[in-house]
């Protein structure tokens, strides 16, 4: 059942779509709690880390901070069903809901007890499941609350959101485990989640004429399932453009994580200075989603996705021979603006390319990508540089990067397509 046939809770309100996302109150409120939901996951895995080390040996700390990963990466296709079918509304609003309750009842029962490691790993469990029916809701709702000419910069906002849910959340969750341990901070991780509840409730949804379309249809889960993975791959620009997502992220996601550890271990850097190359990143990804936050379109936005992972994967392989940390850091910020650029309009691109009846799906197939099969790259990449040191697998990853570039530029669709006007 779609979203535009539901109960009378959920009907929709046509609304103009001329109106700039950055002065729209319906985008804003979407911001805020996608803003406050994020800032609370960040502070909810602080404290979930945290309150693993605690109460077991490294090794059962780092089962438990790992183990939410399974279901996300295991259930996000079927969460992409769920989406579609439900409408992906009222998919966010309740996974959301339910995220807030689990993480205040876990905090309540850390103030009255200490149940030990096993609480902690359901939790977690818990958590991932729901995560793997929020992700492909969340990355479907952008389409149905403004038009498509002001998606891209939607995505720049939201970029924006995770940069600052990234810098601040941290922080947040360190103090709430200083004031009152993870107790305390589980509350002020379910307390941020709870604001995002009412914000969500409060936007209001478009109308896409392809609902009707979809509602139309008879279909089993299982038949949504395979109808989804069927229409990505057979997508002129969907298709190409998720195998260089693959690439790319592939390629990026193990030197800019346990590759820039060794690197900075390497070099002498230690963890201030590894912890100066990530703000550089950061700043240069957050540039990146500004500039599509103000600008909201760029043209040849195909060539423009494709094109800037080439640049971006030479400054992966120059990070490894940087003389230096202030040209590392310089580096960094170089790699942040152009792989931000291009996660940016891979990401409007497969807001606007796809039909609104798959956008779940759609967005579900991007997050195993990036979530089930990038970071496998990271012990693959660790155990490398253990052999080889770090010049050469840096190399090797920014080549696996750069590749994601050629495959896109090679792909007709991709380079031609263009994001509305």
């Amino acid at each position: 059942m779609s979203e535009a046939t539901t109960s009378a809770a959920d009907v929709q309100i046509p609304f103009a779509a001329s109106v700039p996302a950055h002065r729209d109150l319906n985008v804003l409120r979407w911001v805020g709690a996608y803003t406050a939901s994020m800032v609370g996951d960040m502070v909810f895995f602080l404290a979930l880390s945290w309150a693993a080390v605690q109460n077991g040996t490294p090794a059962q700390a780092g089962l438990v901070t790992a183990v939410s990963a399974v279901p996300r990466a295991l259930l996000m296709l079927g969460g992409g069903v769920v989406a579609d079918r439900l409408g992906p509304r009222r998919v966010v609003i309740g996974s959301d809901t339910v995220r807030c309750v689990t993480v205040l009842a876990v905090a309540a029962v850390l103030f009255a007890a200490d149940p030990g490691l096993w609480l902690l790993a359901l939790l977690a469990v818990v958590f991932g499941t729901v995560d793997a029916v929020f992700m492909p809701a969340v990355g479907a709702l952008p389409a149905r609350i403004t038009g498509k000419d002001q998606l891209a910069r939607v995505q720049g906002m939201r970029g924006l959101a995770i940069r600052f849910a990234a810098v601040v959340g941290a922080p947040l969750g360190g103090l709430g485990v200083a004031v009152g341990g993870a107790a305390a901070a589980f509350a002020f991780a379910g307390l941020l989640i709870a604001v995002s509840v009412p914000l969500l409730i409060s936007v209001r949804m478009r109308d896409l004429p392809a609902d009707d379309a979809s509602a139309a249809r008879e279909t089993t889960a299982w038949r949504d399932l395979v109808g989804g993975l069927r229409y990505v791959r057979r997508h002129r620009v969907l298709g190409p453009l998720m195998v260089a997502i693959a690439l790319g992220d592939l390629g990026f996601v193990g030197p800019l994580n346990v590759g820039l550890t060794l690197l900075a271990d390497e070099r002498g850097w230690g963890a201030s200075g590894m912890g100066w190359v990530l703000a550089g990143f950061g700043t240069g990804a957050g540039v990146a989603a500004l500039l599509l936050t103000v600008r909201g379109r760029l043209p040849r936005a195909g060539c423009v996705a494709a094109g800037s992972i080439i640049p971006g994967a030479a400054a992966i392989a120059a990070l490894a021979h940087a003389p230096g940390l202030p040209v590392a850091v310089g580096t960094a910020v170089l790699v942040g603006l152009l792989t931000g650029l291009s996660g940016a309009m891979c990401g409007a691109l497969l807001q606007t390319q796809s039909d609104p009846a798959y956008l779940g799906r759609v967005t579900a197939v991007g997050g195993i990508v990036s979530l089930g099969i990038a970071p496998l790259s990271m012990p693959l990449s660790a155990a490398a540089i253990g052999v080889w040191g770090t010049g050469p697998v840096f190399a090797v990853s920014a080549a696996v990067c750069g590749l994601g570039g050629v495959v896109a530029l090679c792909a007709p669709g991709v380079r031609r397509a263009e994001l509305p006007k």
